[in-house]
């Protein structure tokens, strides 16, 4: 990348004649492309394993029983896995990529390993809950170790790349599970899942030898760590408690919370996102607050497959496919974008992306009527890809402008993993409120469909604002 979309940090200098060019070529040549498969499989194994899970269920139960804590299957995993992000960039301080790389694909291998002996539902959550942790981890060091692993030149090329598996894994995810689950192995699905996890292991210590630490030591941020994982705790309760005032106090004990982690991180020393995050003038904290606008729009697609059956009584593959288009345009626009070069075009790309999510989401929600015809569905399919489209055309230029915001390596590894961090903070926010939005629509369907899509518009029309001020000069 040639010049920084924020204000936050220096120019790269054009490369010289002669010297490597920014090609996928390049980027996916000898050694860059072992480490480039490491890093995209990692996310790849967290965001699948999300849609994975929830595609088994149904059969985990008929099996095993205790459908009281079917919620805390995913619960237990996400709020894990946003405790395990946190820690990203102490890792790579204290051991470098490769130990990291080698525990998390371990500790994700043995949850999953759990899952597949589990004999009751409680003991299904622990493994869900040690699963979790080896995942945020390999969500997060899929962004965090691309500056210290790739050459700048390749930055946004990574990124796209490891962002891209984000959508893979909801086309993926799904798919998978429901043929474990037709075929009635559950737990070979998730046995798969740990040898998958070994192997790359293997691969990763062999990759990222004579990658070392860094020196620079920081002790964990407990005065931060406290609110924000209280936060993510009540905000991810409010999708298990019952529905109306038990749900809006405790997703408003989470904003409340999260409020509180802000205040605590601008005045402390030691923070879990990089402190120039909250100095004067400092473009990143718009950066992380465009991603979290994007991630709302993403929640969208859990709701996709639902809605279409019971408004246009398509299939469950039809509605799965519908589900689809959002991801698979995300993927491709992102695969594109990263192919422009000029600071200017990359500026003007962050600043179309919310908005074009944006137009999308108002328009499938105001598409969304009862008895809708092939038409209309038709219609569903074009605005989805339009706010996939959105998605992709920012988000990996936003890892970018992360990764680019300082010099420091220590301060550059919390901004790259703290991006992880927003992402998984977003989801659970926007799901929440999502599922009180869905109930405020009772058993209309259509109603429901209106309130979900139109109140996550209102939370990414926000990131047109943030993409704004993250790209000013």
């Amino acid at each position: 990348m040639k010049e920084p979309l924020t204000s936050a940090g220096p120019a790269d200098p054009s490369p010289a004649p002669g010297a490597h060019l920014d090609t996928w070529s390049d980027l996916l040549s000898d050694r860059h492309l072992v480490i480039v498969a490491i890093l995209a499989s990692g996310v790849l194994l967290y965001a699948m394993n999300l849609y994975f899970t929830a595609a088994l269920m149904p059969s985990i139960v008929a099996d095993i029983g205790g459908q009281a804590y079917y919620a805390w299957v995913t619960t237990s995993f996400v709020v894990s896995a946003i405790v395990a992000s946190l820690f990203v960039s102490r890792m790579l301080d204290w051991k470098g990529p490769g130990p990291a790389y080698v525990l998390a694909f371990l500790v994700f291998a043995l949850g999953a390993a759990g899952n597949a002996a589990s004999p009751t539902m409680e003991l299904l959550i622990v493994g869900r809950v040690v699963q979790g942790l080896g995942g945020g981890l390999l969500a997060g060091l899929g962004y965090a170790v691309i500056r210290a692993a790739l050459p700048e030149r390749h930055w946004a090329r990574g990124t796209g790349a490891v962002s891209a598996m984000w959508g893979l894994g909801t086309l993926f995810g799904p798919a998978l599970g429901g043929i474990f689950a037709e075929l009635g192995l559950w737990r070979w699905a998730y046995g798969a899942l740990a040898i998958v996890a070994l192997l790359f292991a293997l691969l990763a210590q062999r990759a990222f030898a004579g990658m070392g630490g860094s020196p620079h030591r920081t002790p964990v941020p407990v005065a931060s760590l406290v609110p924000l994982v209280l936060a993510t705790i009540a905000i991810s309760l409010s999708a298990i408690v019952p529905i109306g005032w038990p749900t809006l106090a405790t997703v408003g004990a989470g904003l409340v919370l999260l409020v509180l982690f802000v205040l605590v991180e601008r005045r402390a020393h030691n923070t879990i996102l990089p402190r120039i995050t909250y100095r004067r003038g400092n473009a990143l904290k718009w950066v992380y607050l465009t991603v979290a606008a994007l991630s709302a729009g993403v929640m969208v697609e859990t709701f996709i497959p639902l809605f279409s059956q019971q408004l246009a009584g398509v299939s469950p593959l039809v509605g799965g496919l519908l589900g689809a288009v959002l991801s698979l345009a995300w993927v491709i626009a992102q695969l594109l974008v990263v192919s422009v070069t000029s600071p200017a075009g990359q500026r003007r790309a962050v600043r179309t992306g919310p908005l074009l999510l944006t137009a999308g989401l108002i328009a499938y929600g105001l598409l969304q009527v009862d008895g809708a015809g092939t038409g209309l569905v038709a219609a569903w399919v074009a605005v989805l890809a339009l706010a996939g489209a959105g998605i992709g055309l920012a988000w990996p230029l936003l890892g970018v402008a992360a990764m680019s915001s300082t010099h420091d390596p220590a301060e550059g590894g919390k901004a790259a993993a703290a991006i992880t961090t927003t992402q998984l903070i977003a989801f659970s926010v926007t799901s929440a409120l999502a599922g009180t939005l869905m109930a405020a629509g009772g058993d209309v369907a259509v109603d429901a469909a209106r309130y979900v899509v139109l109140g996550i518009a209102l939370l990414t029309l926000l990131g047109i604002l943030t993409a704004g001020i993250a790209t000013r000069r």
